[in-house]
């Protein structure tokens, strides 16, 4: 049992203010939120009594899209528009990597994740036993999104990996999904469909990303990238959409009737010029909203924190609005949004019986104070230099700049710089 106390807390069950109670954890879950009674605390034995001092505890970021081992990218093919940058440099790197090389790139991402507060990832991407073994290893969180592209033969695959890492281990969950419908053929959709009929189980992809994907689907199809999924059933039992930034009317009431998610990405947006998804027409009409970073060849960091400030900047440019998009929103975005968007309904808030994945926030740097409002400080000029501590299901992995994932950073850090430089040379 691990007990967090003098401190304030944020829950996301009930908006952004904190309350004045104690968190505690028993294992990998939450065993009780409140105020207890002298009897109670008198009967109870504590592993570690956590003393907050006035910080802030709440729920831990989650990253609802993102390419995690793409750490090896990180400001190699920048300043290009997204179809250069894709087809010219990635994919030729990308199809370089092998197991080994993912597994030490994975881990460079989740020191990132963890120093940033995150403890899961919305992940599509390949080589899954060694990024699975990655996660595992470090004890961060995971869904692993189905990333296949090609011809229907790769639908195979798609259902194997759904049935092997489908409640392989319980921090690792799957969810179908497919790259792009730009990267599918026709046979292969169908086919991703008809598993999502068949599992009754939710699809994840990108979605209308960039204006050029959204007009060349219409010239093949006949219809959006959105509107063809939902003929082809893929939406039958929601899922998540990734970027969603060109969306008409019509793609937008599907995602609302079905449930789907949108997982917006402003970073990479931005830093690709792909553009400004309509956020704040999608909450009010109620879509469900999460936050991811994408990959970090896109972006190029994987920090919540930025997200945030980019998807409430954004939304107030594009509405001409300085009240549109507001604090309370974004936060709930990028923490229980985010979860419910990847299938973790039992991370997505601070409550009895819910997994313990947190993070302690400190309020006492400057750019946290005055404390006029402390849920708003932490979207308009929080920063990952104020993360104290994050925990995933009920282990501390990085607290004070120190991490416990079993390699030391060096470490990693240099594999990563081996690897890098390996590829440039083949």
């Amino acid at each position: 049992m691990i007990r967090f106390y003098n401190g304030k807390v944020i829950t996301m069950n009930n908006g952004i203010e904190p309350e004045d109670i104690e968190v505690w954890t028993d294992g990998a879950k939450i065993a009780f939120v409140g105020k207890p009674d002298e009897k109670k605390l008198n009967e109870t034995e504590f592993e570690r009594e956590y003393d907050l001092n006035g910080n802030l505890l709440m729920p831990s970021f989650k990253n609802a899209h993102t390419h995690s081992a793409m750490t090896f990218l990180r400001s190699y093919a920048d300043d290009m528009p997204l179809q250069d940058w894709l087809f010219k440099q990635i994919f030729p790197m990308e199809a370089k990597l092998n197991g080994e090389y993912v597994y030490w790139l994975t881990k460079l991402a989740i020191l990132e994740y963890l120093s940033t507060g995150c403890t899961a990832a919305f992940d599509m991407y390949f080589e899954l036993d060694d990024y699975v073994k990655a996660c595992t290893e470090s004890g961060f969180r995971s869904v692993l999104c189905g990333a296949v592209s090609g011809d229907k033969s790769n639908a195979e695959r798609l259902e194997s990996n759904y049935l092997k890492f489908t409640g392989k281990d319980p921090l690792i969950s799957y969810m179908l999904g497919f790259h792009a419908e730009y990267t599918c053929d026709f046979e292969l959709l169908k086919a991703v469909g008809e598993l999502a009929q068949k599992y009754k189980a939710p699809v994840a992809t990108h979605n209308s990303e960039t204006a050029k994907e959204v007009r060349e689907c219409v010239e093949k199809y006949g219809k959006t990238p959105t509107v063809l999924f939902n003929e082809l059933g893929i939406y039958n039992y929601g899922g998540a959409g990734f970027h969603c930034v060109h969306m008409s009317d019509e793609d937008l009431a599907i995602f609302k009737e079905k449930g789907v998610y949108a997982v917006h990405c402003p970073g990479s947006n931005v830093k690709l010029a792909s553009g400004i998804a309509p956020i704040v027409k999608m909450q009010d009409i109620g879509i469900n909203i999460g936050l991811g970073t994408d990959g970090p060849a896109s972006n190029n960091c994987l920090d919540m924190f930025r997200e945030m400030f980019l998807m409430t900047g954004l939304q107030k440019i594009a509405q001409n609005d300085a009240a549109a998009c507001p604090a309370d929103k974004v936060l709930y975005a990028a923490t229980a949004g985010s979860a419910k968007a990847m299938g973790l309904s039992d991370c997505d808030i601070i409550a009895e019986g819910k997994q313990a994945d947190l993070t302690v926030i400190d309020l006492n740097r400057p750019n946290m104070q005055p404390l006029n409002n402390i849920g708003k400080n932490i979207v308009y000029s929080g920063s990952k230099e104020n993360v104290k501590l994050t925990m995933c299901a009920g282990k501390i992995l990085y607290e004070n700049g120190g991490f416990a994932i079993g390699e030391k950073p060096e470490i990693i850090y240099a594999k990563a710089n081996e690897i890098i430089n390996t590829l440039k040379e083949q």
